[in-house]
């Protein structure tokens, strides 16, 4: 394209057949004297208002009141000396106009017949009136374009693909009530979310995205750096360090509700950019925090459904209602295999079992990792309806509290929904000695090149050193939770998730 106003000749015949006459509808526009992109068109309400306030009005009432509205041309017909459009807002609702040679003239109406497309963005001004069908309609005195649409939109007839809602989303969102529907459903979502912690006397903080030093979580971290500072950056894995420093200075309810990013796969269930809740609340344990999880996902599916056992966009249903089951990992994996497995279990003996088991797995991983490889491998794939899977090896928890009882284990729990992890819970690690531990062999880890290992963080071990009381916390993705929600993958939750460029 040119750096001029308006495209050369050449480069229009260069465009499809239906995005020349566009152009070309345009150019005439502008020849006209008009703006094809005006700058304000006169709309004094919207469409949904329109259909609210004027609901009751029968076949061929009309109701005295003028009108401006505007919205995108999705159907037309064009019958001589009498038009009509439906204009769609960002909602998806619809209203009809009506455009008459008696009322708007010849010139007008030809205007409108030669120069406006399906796609086009329009406002029309008018009394709200409703036809001889009895279809609430908007009978014209004026139209003006406010934004001619130069590439037609996709075939109403013909479903997008993922690949094209997920790239176009824009698109996805003009032609899909799905698209539109989880659009709105997010930041209800939200809303039910803050309501449920106000409540309860959280308090929602906002901490760093840029950190000197990534932690809180066992994920591969995206590298930047600052050249302010000139200094190596982390984009965060996860905020819980630095809210489990609010918690040891005196903010004992505690959420967050932000962005991370994990430089790894991207699947139907993982994002390498997505939206996090963490919260954390001093003297709670890891069955407080279970509770407390199950209560605001049943608050926000009454929030936006009204209801606990709603349909999915698949047409299954979900029943998120009552107490939601509990099993624990050692002895579920132990049924599943037909062999008790204990924390006392020899690593080469696991290592068989997930060679048996057709698992590929690192040669030098620990205890725990392949505990939770038979995990993934035997048991959750089964857990379709709510269950937290309690009791973790302890070995690859190193941020949580040793089980109180059963020595191996930590204070851990993972929530799985139809097979998904949904969120993760502890009882945390206060004990600044032991943390220090922990984290120690983290990074003997980490230099015998795990790169999911945590590093040691100074800082946070001295806040620890002030004393963090007894504390619960748990970490939720947004995205798997708008999954529960919906029954869609995670990239269908996302609005723009990350994808390669074309």
């Amino acid at each position: 394209m040119t750096t001029d106003q308006n495209p050369t000749a050449e480069e229009v015949d260069d465009l499809p057949e239906q995005m020349q006459v566009r152009h070309e509808k345009r150019a005439a526009i502008l020849a006209n004297g008009q703006d094809a992109y005006p700058v304000r068109v006169p709309v004094t309400t919207t469409i949904p208002a329109v259909r609210d306030k004027y609901a009751h009005l029968v076949a061929e009432q009309e109701s005295g009141d003028i009108v401006g509205i505007a919205g995108r041309v999705m159907f037309m017909r064009n019958t001589g000396k009498l038009c009509f459009a439906q204009l769609q807002a960002g909602t998806g609702e619809t209203i009809q106009a009506m455009l008459s040679f008696d009322r708007i003239g010849e010139e007008q109406l030809d205007a409108w017949k030669g120069l406006v497309d399906i796609g086009d963005v329009v406002a029309v001004v008018g009394e709200v009136i409703s036809s001889k069908r009895g279809e609430l309609s908007v009978m014209t005195d004026s139209w003006h374009m406010a934004a001619k649409a130069l590439r037609p939109l996709p075939n109403p007839h013909k479903p997008l693909s993922e690949e094209t809602r997920v790239r176009q989303r824009y698109a996805d969102l003009i032609m899909r009530d799905t698209a539109r529907t989880v659009a709105r459903l997010r930041p209800a979502t939200m809303s039910s979310l803050r309501a449920s912690f106000a409540k309860r006397d959280y308090i929602e903080v906002e901490t760093p995205m840029l950190q000197t030093m990534h932690g809180g979580a066992a994920a591969r971290p995206f590298v930047t750096a600052s050249n302010a500072f000139d200094m190596q950056l982390f984009l965060r894995i996860a905020p819980e360090l630095f809210l489990k420093r609010c918690v040891v200075g005196g903010i004992e309810r505690v959420f967050e509700i932000n962005r991370n990013f994990r430089n790894e796969g991207a699947d139907s269930s993982h994002s390498p950019e997505f939206a996090m809740l963490e919260y954390y609340q001093a003297y709670a344990d890891y069955n407080d925090m279970a509770t407390l999880t199950r209560e605001l996902i049943q608050e926000a599916a009454l929030a936006v459904h009204g209801t606990l056992n709603y349909e999915l966009v698949d047409g299954g249903t979900r029943d998120l209602s009552g107490e939601w089951d509990q099993i624990s990992v050692y002895p579920s994996v132990s049924k599943a295999i037909g062999k008790e497995i204990t924390p006392e279990t020899p690593i080469e003996e696991l290592r068989k079992l997930c060679a048996d088991a057709g698992i590929t797995h690192d040669p030098k991983a620990i205890h725990g990792k392949l505990v939770e490889e038979l995990l993934e491998h035997y048991v959750v794939e089964h857990l379709k309806n709510p269950t937290f899977v309690m009791d973790y090896p302890v070995d690859t928890s190193p941020l949580v509290r040793e089980h109180r009882i059963h020595k191996g284990t930590a204070e851990k729990w993972d929530l799985y929904i139809d097979g998904y992890e949904a969120g993760t819970g502890y009882s945390e690690l206060v004990d600044p000695v032991i943390q220090r531990e922990r984290l120690m062999e983290q990074s003997s880890l980490k230099a015998g090149g795990d790169a999911e290992a945590m590093q040691l963080d100074e800082d946070f071990l001295r806040a620890l050193e002030y004393g963090m009381p007894p504390t619960g916390g748990v970490g939720m993705g947004i995205d798997r939770l708008l999954m529960t929600l919906t029954g869609l993958n995670i990239r269908e939750t996302i609005l723009f998730p990350l994808v390669k460029p074309e």
